[in-house]
This record gives structure tokens, C-alpha cells and sequence, in this order.
């Protein structure tokens, strides 16, 4: 069951928002714009997400990534393409939901830390997708909301408008 739930949260089946469907239909232009009060754009957002995603990934994959020294490390400094972070999101997400199909031997196989701060929190593999997740989960809420203040929600796909 609880391997079920982290297949579909990975596309915001449930409670939370569906991550491809909340940008997918959202412009080059809408992707850079900011509001006030609030630090990033939406497409700010997604290449952090792909951040993360890309160091989890890594991490899974045995390898070493490196881990920023700052969080700002993990935004871009500069606007990014936008068909391409929303293409990496999509891939990112659809390698993380195909690890959680693993079978369970697989899914509480340890990851290894390559740094400090992932001492600090659980490291099986599905405890990493879970981390995931919530992390992801986080952010599209940010998205929606970003959304919402510039007249831009519900999306194509749909969302709640409650």
C-alpha cells in the first residue's frame, strides 16, 4: 500500500497538487515573473526542484554529488530555458516514481551520505523518496500559489480553486 502512495504522489494523486500539470501550461514569460514579498518565480522553483531531484538521483545511483554551501546554490543565478526545466521536471519526476516500483529489499536498501546534511534525516532509498516528495510537494504549493497572485490558476490540467 504504502509503496502504491509514493507512485502516485509523485504525480499529485491525492492531496497534493500534480506537479506536471501545474506547469505545463505556464509561458516562458509567466515562468520569470515575481511577485512581491515573494523571493522566487516559478521557473526559480522548478530549477531548484531539478536540483534536488539531481542530487537524490545521484545519490541513489551510488555516486557523489556535491552538496551547495549555501542554499542559494540550489537557484539559479541567472533565468533559465524554460522548455528545458520543465522537460528535466518531468524526467526527474518519472525516474524517482519508477525507484519507487523497486521491491521492498530495495526500497529500505541504504543510500549512501555524501555530506553532513544528509545525516539528517532518514537514508533508505524510500525514505529518500519520501524526503522527495514532500520536498516537491512544497514547492508546487508555492507555484500554485505564485499562480494564483498573477490571475494564472487553475491550470489547463486543473487544481483546486477552493
Amino acid at each position: 500500500m504504502a509503496q502504491q502512495a509514493l507512485i502516485e504522489l509523485f504525480r499529485g494523486k491525492g492531496a497534493h497538487a500534480d506537479p506536471i500539470g501545474c506547469i505545463e501550461d505556464v509561458s516562458a514569460d509567466l515562468a520569470v515573473r515575481r511577485i512581491d514579498g515573494f523571493p522566487h518565480s516559478i521557473g526559480d522553483l522548478v530549477f531548484h526542484m531539478n536540483y534536488w531531484m539531481s542530487y537524490e538521483l545521484k545519490r541513489i545511483r551510488s555516486e557523489k554529488p556535491n552538496y551547495p554551501e549555501h542554499n542559494a546554490e540550489s537557484f539559479p543565478a541567472s533565468p533559465q530555458n524554460w522548455d528545458h526545466l520543465k522537460r528535466d521536471f518531468s524526467w526527474f519526476l518519472q525516474e524517482l516514481a519508477k525507484l519507487a516500483q523497486f521491491p521492498r529489499a530495495d526500497l529500505e536498501r541504504l543510500v549512501e551520505c555524501v555530506h553532513e546534511g544528509d545525516k539528517k534525516v532518514a537514508g533508505t532509498l524510500e525514505a529518500v523518496l519520501c524526503q522527495m516528495i514532500a520536498h516537491n510537494s512544497y514547492h508546487v504549493g508555492q507555484i500554485a500559489l505564485i499562480r494564483r497572485a498573477l490571475g494564472a490558476w487553475p491550470p489547463k490540467a486543473g487544481g483546486d480553486t477552493w
